[in-house]
């Protein structure tokens, strides 16, 4: 019974391998397949993400496009004479504010070598907001509506939920202390709303994502900024009103659209997806000069990056970035390094732990550029500011140098349902960490101490690494976020822009000519699933890989015995296909 199964996991092995080759072989062969007169196709139903999952993902579902992969399609289309339209459907685009900006500004650059992009939309907004979707699509020539479609353009809100009271019901006390008065995440825990500070922050940045909005709007329609503001203060505004007040160019369903698109001959032009387009064409900056890019994303930690099979989220693992850092920089062939970041922070201990790589990298002359997307927060700008220089989207959550730390403190909760924690400690702090005790004044004088220092740290780096005095770094600081345009203004980055923008600042930094050809190369390189299978089973003898003697459905047995392997059959035979997560809306 267990060699026929054995003999049955080999065979999906071999098959899953087959079906690995036969890929490989159809993309080498459909690669440059592309007719003349080619309209491009983008969906953002389809999820955009800033980082590619591991490609033991791809076994599950198919791989969403990233950023650099919409950028970069844009922009080789933007050259290629085959292409000449985009279509997009853009009413699901519910991305962040900085990624918005990026695409945005793909398609405007589109648009500018003679190209049509046209923007396709159901509605924007059923009875919700549709600001980030309707602004992308004001970067498009043409906006067509569904009749019964409606224009969600209202502004901008945010709410924040604070649970103090809720906590006080529940007898759990929060004991959380920031430097300084705007690190305002530690305020849904200790207050009931918003403080001055924390109020001041968030509102400034509100208007200034909004007059982002408002002038992106007013400039791709022909507007006057004012004309826009009041046409928003009348949203949601039905198809028809919308249309009437110039907002979108045509009320038509999208076969119309495309029936608007066909030849003289009647036959609607070759059509081809935005990804398999760029797996034909290639990616611009494939050769020349080799730069380093090195993504940085999500929550801050100390070892490893991770991402859930299941998840659709990536954490950036201070072991991970920082020795992607430190191989680009002891690569002789690497001229310089982009680095991408998009995160909230995290980890003092392993922001710094990338912090330090940044600067080791400079001081070896590799000069580093970060780029930030949604948000650099925190840790998220602390891993950047040792960069030679940082570029910011407009809208990009910049800054918030501070620190917070305590705990929640669950005693009272427990006894109010029967239960009485005792505790054994061989040291009077050992306790300090349990949450079911509050700190004694002793180990809340040295919660402040560590507070003290951290924040003098950071702050002080972050002067270091703008090269601004430690007083002016101290009047940003103070835990304050900041939009990108704000933050350019108060020294916290250099420059406004998104990819393209930051790969001209390595080009400028490594001597190279504005027009230089660069080769891209993501560190660390991600392993296609083929070189997984492999390489789990060759050994290998200083590093370098040996086969090992032994049959095609040997090695592929041993695959499928394995625990992984088998528990993952199993989870797949008693819950059905493997799906990501859908990312939830959050601008």
């Amino acid at each position: 019974m267990k060699k026929a199964l054995v003999r049955i996991l080999a065979t999906i092995g071999a098959s899953v391998v087959l079906s690995l080759l036969v890929s490989l072989v159809l993309s080498r062969v459909m690669r440059g397949r592309i007719e003349p007169g080619t309209v491009l196709e983008l969906d953002f139903a389809d999820r955009i993400v800033e980082q590619a999952p591991p490609a033991i993902q791809s076994f599950f579902v198919v791989p969403p496009l990233t950023v650099r992969d919409v950028v970069d399609a844009l922009a080789r289309a933007a050259e290629d004479a085959r292409v000449t339209t985009l279509v997009a459907r853009v009413g699901d685009a519910q991305l962040g504010l900085g990624t918005l900006q990026e695409i945005r500004d793909a398609v405007l650059s589109f648009r500018r070598a003679g190209k049509r992009a046209i923007a396709v939309a159901d509605t924007f907004g059923e009875f919700g907001p549709g600001n980030g979707p309707y602004y992308l699509a004001t970067g498009f020539d043409e906006i067509h509506l569904q009749p019964s479609g409606d224009l969600g353009v209202t502004g901008l809100a945010a709410q924040t939920p604070f649970v103090r009271q809720a906590l006080d019901k529940l007898h759990v006390t929060p004991r959380l202390a920031a430097r300084r008065e705007y690190k305002s995440a530690a305020n849904v825990f200790t207050e009931t709303g918003y403080t001055p500070a924390h109020r001041e922050a968030s509102e400034r940045v509100l208007a200034s994502q909004f007059a982002q909005v408002v002038r992106g709007i007013a400039e791709g329609r022909g507007m006057a900024d004012d004309a826009v503001r009041t046409l928003v203060a009348r949203g949601p505004l039905s198809a028809s009103d919308a249309l009437a007040a110039g907002l979108v160019d045509q009320l038509a369903y999208r076969d119309e659209v495309w029936d608007r698109l066909r030849g003289e001959d009647g036959d609607l032009p070759p059509r081809l997806g935005l990804g398999r387009y760029l797996a034909r064409a290639g990616r611009p900056n494939d050769e020349g000069a080799k730069v380093a890019l090195v993504y940085g994303v999500g929550s801050v930690h100390r070892g490893r990056s991770g991402w859930g099979l299941l998840s659709s989220e990536p954490t950036m693992g201070a072991e991970t970035v920082a020795g992607a850092i430190r191989a680009a920089t002891d690569d002789d062939d690497v001229r310089g390094i982009l680095f991408r970041i998009d995160s909230p922070g995290g980890s003092y201990v392993a922001s710094d732990t990338i912090w330090r790589e940044v600067r080791r990298a400079r001081s070896k002359g590799k000069p580093v550029v970060a780029s930030m997307g949604d948000v650099a927060g925190s840790g998220g700008y602390f891993v950047a500011m040792a960069a030679d220089r940082i570029v910011a989207h407009p809208g990009t959550v910049t800054g918030s140098i501070g620190v917070l730390a305590g705990k929640l403190v669950t005693g009272d909760m427990w006894r109010q349902v029967g239960v009485e924690w005792a505790d054994l400690a061989t040291a009077p702090n050992a306790t300090m960490w349990m949450t079911t005790r509050d700190y004694t004044d002793e180990q809340w004088a040295r919660v402040q101490e560590f507070l003290d220092r951290i924040y003098d740290d950071f702050v002080g780096k972050a002067a270091e690494g703008r090269g601004l005095a430690r007083d002016e770094m101290e009047r940003v600081a103070r835990g304050r976020i900041w939009s990108g345009e704000d933050a350019k203004e108060r020294g916290l980055v250099d420059a406004l822009g998104g990819l393209p923008e930051a790969l001209r600042q390595v080009r400028e930094l490594a001597g190279l000519g504005a027009d230089a050809d660069v080769d891209v190369v993501v560190f660390p390189r991600t392993k296609t699933p083929l070189e997984r299978v492999v390489a789990r089973y060759l050994d290998r003898d200083e590093g370098e890989a040996t086969a090992r003697a032994a049959s095609l459905p040997d090695v592929l047995g041993r695959i499928a015995a394995t625990p992984s392997v088998r528990s993952l059959l199993a989870m797949l035979e008693g819950q059905g296909t493997l799906r990501m997560a859908e990312p939830a809306a959050v601008w």
